[in-house]
């Protein structure tokens, strides 16, 4: 939705916060590049991957994050996941990955996703049963075999299972109202 707009960049910049502490840049620098980097951003995903679904995260009914999420026949790809800093180290994300986990395990495909290198979250995907299956240079590509796939495969599949009471709200596809 175009009122979301804000609010999804606000979470991208809180993405970059410890990287703009490094460059001597005035603060109006700072958010010129960084929308900058946004748009870079969303024509990308809009570009080459149309079916995603930008969804804002969501806690006690105020905005806390997004997840953007490619459902696919052959795996459920997470293009994007943050959550605004003070919201981090809670145990949300582990909750809703798990239950990313959780839905592709019933439809019997692989979670996969690209994470930075040196993102603190490499940590939580690594302890929920992700393992890297390719090295793109500033990106892993990792993948979360499901029980239903790993049976298939002969692979042991592995994580940590709680249920949610997040709740994430359909925030419409980028760019096109609901």
């Amino acid at each position: 939705r175009p009122d979301d707009e804000e609010l999804l960049f606000t979470i991208y910049a809180s993405t970059r916060e410890d990287e703009m502490r490094l460059v001597p840049w005035t603060e109006d620098e700072k958010r010129a590049f960084l929308r900058q980097q946004f748009e870079a951003q969303r024509t990308h995903y809009q570009r080459y991957l149309p079916e995603t679904e930008y969804l804002v995260i969501e806690r006690g009914g105020q905005p806390i994050g997004r997840l953007y999420l490619d459902r696919r026949d052959d795996e459920m790809r997470i293009v994007d996941i943050a959550l605004l800093t003070e919201h981090r180290g809670r145990g949300i994300g582990n909750a809703i990955l798990t239950d990313l986990i959780d839905e592709a395990s019933g439809s019997g495909v692989p979670v996969r996703i690209h994470v930075e290198r040196n993102n603190p979250a490499l940590g939580l995907y690594r302890r929920l049963g992700f393992r890297e299956i390719g090295d793109e240079g500033v990106y892993l590509h990792m993948e979360r075999v499901t029980a239903e796939v790993a049976k298939s495969e002969g692979v042991a599949g592995r994580g940590a299972r709680i249920h949610t009471t997040e709740r994430v709200q359909h925030a419409g596809r980028m760019g096109e109202d609901r």
